[in-house]
């Protein structure tokens, strides 16, 4: 009995091992393509349920990784501060209110909170009625202090279209403090000669209120749609936990090597810039994204918020025209990147026979986002089993062979017998 099962375990890994063969055989073709002439690629695919890596090329190659940058920033502060983490935005007061008059100075402290909409200041004005008041007379008072002052990352193009890193907005607009006077006015609250000005709030303030909004809800639209601007406040989030006030982007930056170095890698061997990957000093490895979605998948929180917020490849968010109608649509969970010359891809995925996978491919050197993205999709079909695909350079032969096939059965086909037509007599 002994004696079958050990048999019967020597066969099971020798499949396994054949599959392993046989999946590396076929990454192994679709490298062999003119892309890569002229370009580069770094990429490497690690199981997680047998926690071994399958497969590895130029994987320790530093590259830019345009969007994927999101993943480094997001499963860092996912590591640091918890899925449970909201971002706030607070009211607070000073002074007296003298029978229905403040007098005193209303401050907005802002958390960097790149969700806060019309309806936000709307509740927060509500706040201020609450107190009982009808009259202001003082100042309103945006406290930015949470952050640094830059406006812009570090290496980021002048000509791109970059959000404010301002951390007190509306969106993108920085109209915090006139749109709350306006709402305030709005529900018969005078401003008794009211300015506003930038401050910062004192510790004896008493708060109004406080807007929220979860991490969780700021990630969907930072992954699915690959939001700078949602991106850059959760770097700087990242940055406030270090508990420096104004947080710095290289206190976030600090976040980061530390668990980079926690992972077992060398934080010096990798340039960490802005959070959303719009800058051109981002350096990076597949292995390193490799190793981040590893640990996120062993930290069941964390994995949790991360897959739910990561498109779906043909369902979603920046992969919802992608792998259509293949084994990959609705298996692939990725984050996608694009900058001039980079195509870059990193998420999960399912393998057929049940073990879940982790994988990063970073493109650089290419002229046309395409044929990057070509490439990743059909890596990403032959780990979700899809036996029909094959190389760019295949595809070209068997193109090249179909027209000849074409061209030669023209050249054989017999010319039509005329109909030979009967003279009238």
């Amino acid at each position: 009995m002994k004696k079958y099962l050990f048999l019967l375990v020597i066969f099971g890994l020798s499949a396994v091992a054949m599959a392993q063969d046989s999946l590396r055989l076929r990454l192994d073709s679709l490298l062999d393509d003119p892309l890569f002439e002229t370009s580069q690629v770094g990429m490497m695919v690690y199981d997680l349920t047998a926690d071994s890596a399958l497969y590895t090329y130029n994987h320790r190659q530093t590259l830019r990784p345009a969007s994927c940058m999101k993943l480094v920033t997001s499963i860092t502060a996912l590591d640091a501060l918890g899925p449970n983490y909201e971002y706030q935005t607070a009211l607070y007061y000073t002074g007296e209110i003298q029978g229905r008059t403040l007098v005193g100075n209303i401050y907005c402290v802002g958390g960097f909170d790149p969700m806060l909409t019309q309806e936000d200041i709307i509740t927060l004005a509500s706040g201020i009625r609450q107190l009982g008041i009808d009259s202001i007379r003082g100042l309103i008072v945006a406290d930015r202090s949470m952050k640094e002052s830059l406006d812009y990352g570090e290496g980021w193009c002048w000509d791109d279209e970059n959000p404010l890193l301002t951390p007190l907005s509306i969106g993108r607009n920085d109209n915090f403090t006139s749109t709350l006077a306006e709402e305030i006015a709005r529900l018969g609250i005078n401003l008794e000669k009211v300015e506003l000005m930038q401050g910062r709030k004192p510790t004896q303030a008493k708060m109004i209120d406080v807007c929220c909004h979860s991490i969780r809800q700021v990630l969907q639209r930072m992954m699915k749609d690959s939001d700078n601007h949602y991106a850059e406040s959760m770097f700087y989030q990242t940055a406030a936990s270090t508990g420096r006030r104004p947080a710095r982007a290289i206190d976030a930056r600090t976040v980061t090597k530390k668990l980079i170095n926690r992972l077992g890698l060398n934080a010096d061997n990798y340039r960490i810039a802005d959070g959303s990957g719009l800058s051109l000093y981002n350096y990076v490895s597949a292995e390193l994204l490799t190793k981040l979605l590893r640990h996120a998948w062993r930290t069941p929180s964390i994995y949790k918020a991360l897959s739910e917020a990561l498109p779906i490849a043909g369902v979603d968010g920046t992969l919802k025209k992608r792998m259509i109608n293949t084994p990959a649509q609705g298996n692939v969970r990725a984050k996608t990147g694009t900058l001039t010359g980079i195509t870059s891809l990193a998420g999960y995925c399912t393998a057929p026979d049940g073990h879940q996978l982790c994988f990063a491919i970073i493109n650089q050197g290419i002229l046309g986002n395409t044929p990057g993205r070509a490439f990743q999709d059909r890596v990403c079909k032959v780990l979700c089993g899809d036996t029909e695909v094959i190389g760019a350079k295949e595809v070209r032969v068997a193109k090249v062979a179909k027209k000849a096939n074409t061209a030669k059965k023209h050249k054989n086909a017999k010319p039509a017998k005329k109909s030979k037509k009967k003279k009238k007599k």
